[in-house]
């Protein structure tokens, strides 16, 4: 097995591995077509993690040293091949004519995707499958593209079933298949007082009459859940316990247990919108739904953790539901891309799928770290692989001044107040999104922010 020779220890380990290879190639110690190790592999020989093998062979391969072919491994390419990648801008075109380093959109880093992404692509071109994948699908969906989002669910939920699995174009699709599917017109529909804004949307936009239930540190508050149903007799909660958008707080499994409770008692249907869960290591959290499988709705995607453009989502729910769920899905798309789902079938059964996760787990970290010491003198709600921070503002600050603020001065961020379900008072909170810059850009957004908060007479920088 190849092992690398490094001693730059002024690097980081990834790039060291990276230019270890590059040297290997050129003295003929590696030739072409020669299989490298598997991340798994190497990782336990250098003593590192999977995620830095992965981004080593992301950089060996942006160098045009290496390809990654899904499911088979990464290969050596021949010398006439090999050339170094064109400078890659220090941020995308957009944000280079506007000048605004936009930390406003949750998504993960996609300076490890493409690589990975090029090879299932090409793998998927030369499959056999593909014939049957550019047809259309009757029943919802291929069986194997179903058993491939249990595999993906029973991450979470062992049990997982196929059969309960419904494909979506992704989980705002997903959403409103299980909105409108599972309430009816001028029906009240619960949330965080604090949501995710495509909930609000898709609610006003359905005829939902949308209500607030209050939060604290840990997510929504059972008592005031109760009390909301005795009030409003919603007919479904639209609910994210772990890495709650925007919040980032975590639902401990006591309170999802009762909440599961109540709405067995007030006959509460749940959307469970779990498409953060990936982000908590292994075990991880018992998903709300589990607690209360006859009434739950599970949602999740690929978007988030693996490529935004991977627009597939999977419903996981109760046999009585699949019939109205799966019907809404022909009426909306007739059917979510067979192409783009065997796409997420092959990253998911190779276990690529599972491996890109711990690259962006490993990355979000990094970025992480770099906010709790960058922002430390600000109270911050985070967590330590969430891909984005709660900025809570100090005085006399609200959150669309301040948004507005870093806006004029190149940084966008997304007020607190985008997040109401009912538009009652101001909020002090700002969302910050980590993933999408390079890492430079990060810590020089960052900065100007905590400067714009230190300033003692901030309206001067309108």
């Amino acid at each position: 097995m190849w092992v690398p020779h490094y001693s730059d220890l002024a690097q980081p380990v990834y790039l060291m591995i990276a230019d270890a290879l590059e040297q290997d190639i050129g003295s003929g110690r590696l030739t072409a077509g020669e299989r490298l190790p598997t991340l798994k592999d190497l990782a336990e020989s250098l003593n590192v993690t999977p995620g830095t093998i992965g981004r080593a062979y992301d950089e060996a391969a942006k160098r045009g040293l290496v390809v990654g072919e899904v499911g088979r491994g990464t290969f050596v390419l021949q010398q006439r091949q090999a050339q170094a990648p064109a400078a890659r801008p220090l941020m995308p075109p957009a944000e280079r004519e506007s000048g605004q380093i936009d930390l406003s959109i949750i998504k993960p880093n996609d300076a490890h995707m493409t690589d990975w992404l090029r090879g299932a692509i090409n793998e998927l071109a030369a499959s056999p499958d593909l014939a049957q994948v550019l047809d259309y699908v009757t029943e919802g969906g291929h069986a194997t593209h179903k058993q491939a989002g249990a595999a993906w669910i029973q991450r979470w939920m062992p049990e997982a079933n196929w059969q309960q699995v419904v494909l979506t174009s992704g989980a705002q699709h997903g959403l409103l298949v299980a909105i409108s599917s599972l309430s009816k017109g001028d029906d009240v529909i619960l949330c965080e007082s604090f949501c995710y804004p495509g909930i609000i949307s898709l609610a006003h936009s359905m005829g939902r009459r949308l209500r607030g239930v209050a939060m604290d540190e840990h997510g929504l508050i059972p008592e005031a859940l109760r009390t909301a149903c005795m009030e409003h007799r919603p007919s479904l909660l639209v609910c994210v316990t772990t890495h709650q958008n925007p919040t980032n707080s975590i639902m401990p499994h006591a309170r999802r247990e009762a909440i599961a409770a109540i709405a067995r008692e007030f006959d509460l249907f749940i959307v469970d919108d779990d498409i953060y869960g990936f982000l908590e290591p292994a075990p991880g959290y018992k998903p709300l739904a589990a607690y209360a499988p006859e009434r739950s709705v599970y949602l999740t995607s690929l978007s988030k953790s693996v490529l935004p453009a991977l627009r597939i989502g999977y419903l996981y729910a109760p046999p009585q539901t699949l019939s109205r769920l799966s019907s809404m899905v022909r009426s909306s798309v007739w059917m979510p891309s067979p192409l783009m789902a065997q796409l997420a079938s092959n990253l998911i059964n190779s276990g690529m799928a599972e491996q890109l996760v711990q690259v962006q787990q490993d990355e979000a970290a990094t970025r992480q770290q770099m906010a709790r010491e960058i922002l430390g003198k600000y109270k911050i709600r985070s967590q330590p692989y969430s891909f984005h921070i709660w900025l809570e503002l100090p005085e006399p600050w609200t959150s669309d001044e301040f948004a507005n603020l870093a806006r004029n001065n190149g940084v966008t961020v997304v007020s607190g107040s985008q997040f109401l379900p009912e538009r009652s008072a101001a909020t002090c909170g700002v969302r910050i999104a980590l993933m999408t810059p390079s890492r430079s850009e990060l810590g020089f957004a960052l900065t100007k922010l905590v400067s714009l908060l230190d300033s003692p007479e901030p309206r001067l920088f309108y």
